[in-house]
């Protein structure tokens, strides 16, 4: 069987095996899960490198009737990002859970096993409808994951998730029946691009940005990725939002390429500028840094949007790495971030950055990932986030629009604003709190993300290659 039917099955598999396993070991479990899921995602991506793009019939059974898996370069590399980010966050759990006092946290492995499962699924989907199943079973997981926080803030906060990632949903699936009624098919990859599916193309792409929440449709992301539990938080805004991001590349860049416009790409790439700008100057004015993290991931995403405007241009060829790129780099950045904010959180009882005076003298090695990360997300060398930053400046300069390289600009000067705001606050000199110890666990997961955030640029040509297969 080939590995893409693994990756898919492994955290399946998971779901049941944390369902039925002894409480006294379901931290084992969950990290066998995460371990089996990770392993056929490096298999995947072995496959992937050795045949190039491959299409898998489940079952034995081919498209309609059947359901397909596709597997390219782009598809591999999700799906390791995924995985890689995924197990060290499932680590972070197991030392985050043993005197966290959740409502129901042995219920956060199930569901947690069920979000990574719909995002391997949409990630591998082969047809349009299956893509919509693995969105909705993603968007419970989601919001329920928002939910283990516990308190009423926690349940308004997930049940406006879940309703912004519904009403999502319902415009894609629109989108979906209008574009089935047409050309009689759901296959992504097929047949010729669609040149006749404009309304169904703005209808899908409406309802992903709603879910990648990109300004101005961001209103229900920092309360939902703020207020959701560590864990939680760094897998809603290191992974959740790249799923819907990743159908947007999917629809205008393939499936539906001869249906997009110029002018649609433009608007694309203006409203990714507004939010990389909108989302930084939202981060330097908040108090608390697990919601400064969380506008910082809306000033993120906007980065990833200026791919459209520059993949009609002469510098595709860089943009595509670029954005894509980053992505990658934002995904284990990002998580480390979150992370790094619960730990603290723990230890202090507060993310309060002002309460957070000195935390070098006593969390240096918190302090040191939180860091490591930032510096990524800024964009300085050689970390994953320059290589990044630097495909993106290229396909500006290439193509002669300067005007999207000084939002990359400006975008990494602002990062470096917020999130230096916070590293200088960690080195004032202050007398130590009271704190709380926190198992060794949560530094190690979190160090190892932000280290992995970092050595991205120093080994980019394995990704950049990968992703070159079948682009």
């Amino acid at each position: 069987m080939s590995w893409a039917a693994w990756a898919v099955s492994a955290p399946l598999l998971g779901v049941v095996l944390t369902l039925v396993v002894p409480r006294r070991l379901l931290a084992l479990a969950a990290l066998v899960a995460a371990a089996a899921s990770s392993a056929a995602a490096v298999g995947l991506t072995s496959e992937v490198w050795g045949r190039g793009p491959f299409r898998l019939h489940l079952g034995g059974w081919g498209a309609p009737l059947g359901i397909d898996l596709y597997v390219d370069g782009l598809a591999a590399v999700m799906v390791l990002l995924t995985s890689t980010t995924g197990l060290l966050i499932s680590a972070y759990a197991v030392s985050y859970a043993r005197d966290e006092r959740w409502s129901a946290r042995a219920g956060f492995w199930p569901i947690w096993m069920l979000a990574w499962a719909s995002l391997h699924t949409l990630f591998l989907s082969a047809d349009l409808f299956n893509l919509y199943i693995a969105l909705e079973l993603l968007a419970i997981a989601a919001a329920a994951l928002v939910v283990f926080a516990g308190g009423l803030s926690a349940l308004v906060a997930g049940t406006r998730y879940l309703l912004a990632a519904f009403a999502g949903s319902m415009l894609f699936l629109l989108g979906v029946a209008l574009l089935y009624a047409e050309t009689g098919s759901l296959d992504l990859y097929g047949g010729e691009p669609v040149t006749t599916g404009g309304t169904a193309l703005v209808l899908m792409t409406v309802g992903m940005l709603l879910k990648t929440a990109l300004f101005p449709l961001h209103f229900w992301l920092p309360a939902a990725h703020s207020i959701a539990p560590g864990p939680a938080s760094a897998v809603l805004s290191g992974l959740v939002v790249k799923a819907s991001f990743y159908v947007v590349v999917r629809l205008w860049e393939q499936a539906l390429a001869g249906s997009a416009t110029v002018v649609g790409a433009w608007l694309l790439g203006l409203l990714g500028a507004i939010a990389v700008v909108w989302g930084a100057v939202q981060a330097l004015r908040q108090q608390r840094l697990k919601l400064l993290i969380a506008y910082s991931t809306v000033a993120q995403l906007g980065f990833l949007f200026l791919l459209f405007p520059l993949s009609r241009t002469s510098g595709a060829a860089d943009a595509w790495q670029g954005a894509l790129f980053h992505a990658l780099t934002h995904a284990p950045g990002k998580a480390a971030l979150f992370l790094a904010a619960a730990t603290v959180l723990r230890s202090v009882g507060s993310d309060r950055i002002e309460d957070l005076r000195g935390a070098v003298s006593w969390m240096p090695l918190t302090v040191l990932s939180f860091g490591a990360a930032s510096i990524s997300l800024v964009g300085l060398p050689p970390t994953g986030g320059f290589v990044a930053k630097w495909h993106l400046l290229a396909a500006a300069v290439d193509a002669g629009h300067w005007w999207w390289g000084v939002v990359v600009l400006a975008g990494g000067l602002l990062t470096a604003l917020y999130l230096g705001r916070v590293v200088r606050v960690f080195f004032v000199s202050a007398p130590a709190p009271s704190i709380a110890t926190v198992p060794r666990g949560l530094d190690i997961s979190t160090l190892l993300l932000a280290a992995l955030a970092v050595v991205l640029g120093l080994v980019a040509a394995g990704p950049l290659t990968l992703l070159r297969i079948g682009a």
